[in-house]
């Protein structure tokens, strides 16, 4: 679910997409492991590896980022 905050005079703001796009800087350690494990598995064939695990945790710290600012503004 995302939410949309607007003023009269303005059109519709996602402040999550907001919030998440500044908090991306602060999780580079679990993005690079990511990325890391991507370029590690490219050549799997088998379709058993995966990066999930390494997916989940980069967006776990963009959440955990983003919760205590956007929560707030919701009402």
């Amino acid at each position: 679910m995302e939410y949309i905050f607007k003023r009269a005079d303005e059109e519709p703001v996602d402040q999550k997409k907001y919030l998440e796009e500044s908090c991306k800087p602060k999780c580079v350690k679990p993005l690079l492991e990511y990325q890391a494990c991507v370029k590690r598995i490219q050549g799997d064939e088998s379709g058993h590896k995966h990066c999930t695990g390494q997916y989940f945790d980069y967006w776990s710290c963009v959440d955990k980022c983003v919760a205590p600012k956007l929560f707030p503004k919701l009402k």
